[in-house]
Order: structure tokens, then C-alpha cells, then sequence
């Protein structure tokens, strides 16, 4: 039997985190999250997984290694398993399967008739870095994604003009969107490896597909550079430029400030949606695309910015339909939050994350309610199938006799709530260094993190944060700020977090340093003070900010 496919084949160590709030609903919220994970936790065949959850009982390429990383900071067998059930089974295609049920009581479902989106490379290479850095994985994980890419090239660009093509609604993963069922497409997946043809304006050529691309070379370089192989490492950087190029060249409008899928005759299709925010998640953006989008859109409120931000085509755009069940053609949802952080952490936009952290965070607290997604205008809940409340046609008759979970605990939007506590009061920890962060004005909360064989801790009261390594004090700082250390403790940089400029100190053993920290503003530490290392933009038209 073939080794290296399940968790238990790998050695890690157990990881844990304790967490108290002097604020009883944030107490509440991250005790409820928890919950719900540990549901949506199950056996399929010899792994233990951790499912979408809710509606979902299966695990889908677009959410599950992204969900399982993220859970990994509590559960690492579950994490890693959500990984290599995909690795598994990729075809030899190179075709990843677009989800995976388990059936009892023993059968896999597989289905490779949709990509269903591709949140996998950058968490799984996280994975590396947490069981150990495993040679075994990492060459598991490379040859996975030169496969995966192969079969992009080979059958997603039908027309050959160097764009890849998304040949229906769940390719992308934006099930009911108006912007493909009012252009003549079917909601569904679509089989096999030849192009759609006479499927309404199918194929269409797409941002999301080459993103696919464009992430999926860059972790390949990467694996290349820890392989110590530099010239291939040369090659598939090169090779991930060159989609961005394309990107760039044949999608980004640069009058409209933002990307656009093009149709079957290569014409523009005139639908703002947030998949830009998903090429900044894929990291298809170079930094000036990336601040415009965000500067010209994210933060408009006739746009994206509506009272519950991120809804899934903005707000204004004539696809836009605020339909209250599984419907990326408006509604704001949880697995975008989720994905919003990778996006934007990415491109240095720090204390965006904090401003959608609290937004998602008091939208969940008032609402009392963990689902797929959320009215952009009201907050107000979607209506799930396990309620029964599911409106009647084709989508509930797709699922008629599929088990869910409940009507609560859907897995993007309980994992996003626990990942922005964390951003804002809490310890994060990936690629051998640590990210400690506390927001200015916060309830008073105590964060542990149990990984690598040591305890983490954070102590914050909204005015100042100390940081202990199994006991020993680290180093106390003034709030507002993330600090970025390595996996000893040592300062790295400190960043800002908060809207508008906040005064800073850092407090080591051999350090007292003072000054001040602007929004999005990286500072390296020296004895007495810190030194300038980058400031990305935080200045936009439809708010008053420091410039």
C-alpha cells in the first residue's frame, strides 16, 4: 500500500489553543466556532477530515485545504489530512477532483467534472513548515502541482491565446451567479476535456483560471528554492510572471480600475465582481493593481464597502442579485472573509484586514447566526436546505437526498471568525515565523498557541500587549500594532494596524524603542528606535484618512 497519503504517515506535533475574553460575546462566538469545527470533523475511509459543514458534508478543492490549514492550529492530523485526500486522488491527467464525499460504508465520491476553484498550494506548502519540514511531502507536493498546471495548459486554453478558460459556473465555485446564467449558462458543472460549445457565452477567459496558474508556479518556485534546485526555482517564477503579464495585458481594464473575464468571442464582459479580490489571494496582482482595486472599489460603498462589506458582484452592477440562498451573485460570504486575508495580507494591506476582521466579527455576534451568507445591506441571514427553508427549483432538487450537517456551523465563515481573533488579539503562526497582534481598544483577552512543542501566549488589554514563550516573557508593546517575530521570539517588524496613526513602544531585554507607526506602515526595530522598511498605501476617496 502506498505510503505518505494520510496524516498518521507523517511525524507533527499536537497543537492546541486556549483562548479567554473579558467580553462575553466575543467569548461566546470563538467557544460556538469551536464547536462547530469540532462537528464538522468525520472519518473518510482512512482519513480524519474537516468538512465545509452546514449544507456541505464533503470536502470541495476551493475551501477544504485552505479550511483544514487554517484549522491546523488546533487539530494537525485533520489539517493535513484535507491536503493529501486531494494529492491522493489527482488523476493522471493532472485533474484534481473539484470535491469529495464519503459515502458509507466505504466509498469515496470523487468528482472531477468541475475545478470547483484551487485554494491549495500556499496552504499546503504551510503544511511543510508544520510537520517538520518532511522531504517525503514536499517532493509529494511539487510533483502534485507540476501536474495540476500541465493539465491547465493542456486543456484550458482552447483557443490558444495564452488565456485560461472557465467552462462553467462551478469551475470558479459561484453557483446561481447571474453573470453566467443571464448570458445563457446552466448552473453546474461541465465534464470532460473539451471546450464548451453553444453553452450561452462559454468559455469564457478567465482571471480566476489563470490565477490558478499564476499560484500554483509560484509555490513550485518556492519548492524548488527549499530543494536547493535555484535554476528550476528561475524557470517557474519566470513562468508565473508571465501569467501575471497576461493577466495584466489581456484582463485588467485600466480605465475601470480593476480585472474582467472576457467571453467566447474574447469580448469584455461589463460584471464587476470581487474575483479580484481573488486574483490578490492568488497573488496574480502585481502592487499597483492590487492598491487600485482596493482604493477605487473595495472601499466604495455603492460597491463593495456596503454595510456588511464584500458582496460576492458589487452592489451597483446590474448582475447583482440579492438572493438568500447559495447564490454568489450578491450576497456577502463567509468563504470570502476567509479568503480576504491571504488577499490582502499579501500585498501589505494590514489594517484592511483589522477593518473586515471587526465588520465580520459584530455581523456574526449580532446575527447569533454561523451560515454560508449574509445580506450585504441588513446582515440578515441566508435560509439553508437543512432548515427546509430552501427555495423550491433545480439547485434543491440537485441535493434532495444529501445528509447536511444543521442549519449552523458552515465551515468558511466559523474558520474566518476564528482567524480574524486571532488578527486582532491573537497569535498567528506560518512559514517559520510568528505574527502577534493586538488592536487598539479591544476587550481585554489572554491567546494561546500550543505548536512546535512550545506554548505561545499574548496577553492584551486594548492599551498595551505582552508576549510569552513557555513562560518567559518576550516582550511587551503598545497596541495598534502586529509584531512579527521568529519562531524564538525575536523581533522582526512591526507593522500598523489601526486606522490612523497611533504612538508605539516595544519593550525587549535589549531593546526600548519609541516612535510612531502609520496604517499599513512596516518598521524594523533597532535598540532605541525603528526604521522605515515599507508603507503600503491607506488612502481612499470614500474616507477621510492620514496620508
Amino acid at each position: 500500500m502506498a505510503t505518505g497519503y494520510k496524516a498518521t504517515d507523517y511525524h507533527w506535533q499536537p497543537t492546541a489553543v486556549s483562548f479567554t475574553s473579558d467580553a462575553k460575546w466575543l467569548q461566546e462566538l470563538h467557544d460556538r466556532c469551536e464547536y462547530f469545527c469540532k462537528q464538522n470533523t468525520a472519518i473518510f475511509t482512512d482519513k480524519k477530515v474537516l468538512r465545509e459543514g452546514s449544507d456541505y458534508d464533503g470536502v470541495w478543492l476551493e475551501t477544504q485545504p485552505m479550511g483544514g490549514e487554517m484549522y491546523a492550529k488546533r487539530d494537525m492530523e485533520a489539517a493535513l489530512n484535507n491536503q493529501l485526500i486531494f494529492i491522493e486522488n489527482q488523476r493522471k491527467s493532472g485533474r484534481l477532483p473539484g470535491m469529495i464525499k464519503f459515502q458509507e460504508p466505504f466509498l469515496l465520491q470523487v468528482s472531477y467534472d468541475w475545478l470547483q476553484g484551487f485554494c491549495f498550494p500556499v496552504h499546503a506548502l504551510k503544511m511543510y513548515y508544520m510537520i517538520g519540514r518532511d522531504a517525503s511531502y514536499l517532493q509529494k507536493l511539487y510533483e502534485t502541482l507540476v501536474a495540476y498546471d500541465h493539465y491547465l495548459w493542456t486543456y484550458r486554453d482552447s483557443d490558444n491565446d495564452g488565456c485560461l478558460e472557465s467552462w462553467c459556473t462551478w469551475d470558479t465555485g459561484e453557483d446561481n451567479s447571474l453573470r453566467f446564467t443571464r448570458y445563457g449558462v446552466k448552473d453546474g458543472g461541465f465534464g470532460g476535456e473539451d471546450a464548451p460549445i453553444g453553452h450561452g457565452r462559454l468559455p469564457y477567459e478567465s482571471m480566476d483560471v489563470m490565477s490558478y496558474s499564476c499560484q500554483c508556479r509560484d509555490v513550485l518556485a518556492t519548492i524548488c528554492t527549499l530543494s536547493e534546485k535555484l535554476e528550476e526555482s528561475k524557470i517557474w517564477r519566470d513562468k508565473a510572471n508571465q501569467v501575471r503579464k497576461k493577466i495584466k495585458d489581456y484582463l485588467w481594464r485600466e480605465d475601470k480600475n480593476a480585472c474582467y473575464d472576457r467571453d467566447c468571442d474574447n469580448l469584455f464582459m461589463d460584471v464587476l465582481t470581487h474575483n479580484n479580490l481573488r486574483c490578490m489571494y492568488y497573488g496574480s496582482f502585481d502592487q499597483e493593481m492590487a492598491d487600485r482595486f482596493i482604493r477605487h472599489h473595495l472601499f466604495n460603498p455603492e460597491e463593495f464597502w456596503t454595510p456588511i462589506p464584500l458582496p460576492s458582484i458589487a452592489a451597483n452592477d446590474p448582475c447583482f442579485s440579492n438572493i438568500n440562498f447559495n447564490n454568489w451573485g450578491g450576497q456577502v460570504q463567509g468563504l470570502t472573509y476567509q479568503r480576504a486575508i491571504q488577499a490582502l495580507e499579501q500585498y501589505g494591506h494590514e489594517a484592511e484586514i483589522r477593518m473586515l476582521g471587526k465588520k465580520w466579527l459584530f455581523l456574526l455576534r449580532d446575527q447569533k447566526k454561523l451560515v454560508q451568507q449574509y445580506d450585504p445591506f441588513t446582515g440578515a441571514p441566508c435560509v439553508t436546505r437543512s432548515e427546509g427553508l430552501a427555495p423550491q427549483g433545480e439547485e434543491t432538487e440537485r441535493y434532495a437526498s444529501v445528509t447536511t450537517l444543521g442549519p449552523e456551523g458552515y465551515g468558511p465563515t466559523i474558520l474566518a471568525a476564528l482567524e480574524y481573533i486571532s488578527l486582532l488579539c491573537g497569535i498567528n503562526i506560518a512559514f517559520d515565523e510568528i505574527r502577534w497582534s493586538a488592536v487598539l481598544g479591544w476587550p481585554s483577552s489572554s491567546y494561546v498557541q500550543t505548536m512546535h512543542g512550545h506554548d505561545y501566549r499574548l496577553e492584551q488589554n486594548g492599551t498595551e500587549m505582552t508576549a510569552f514563550m513557555d513562560q518567559q516573557k518576550l516582550f511587551t508593546c503598545s497596541c495598534g500594532v502586529q509584531i512579527r517575530t521568529d519562531l524564538n521570539g525575536k523581533p522582526l517588524s512591526v507593522t500598523g494596524i489601526e486606522e490612523s496613526s497611533v504612538p508605539l513602544r516595544l519593550q525587549t531585554e535589549t531593546q526600548d524603542c519609541n516612535g510612531t507607526v502609520f496604517p499599513n506602515q512596516v518598521l524594523c526595530p533597532t535598540e532605541t528606535s525603528f526604521i522605515e522598511i515599507q508603507r503600503i498605501s491607506f488612502d481612499y476617496p470614500y474616507k477621510h484618512s492620514e496620508k
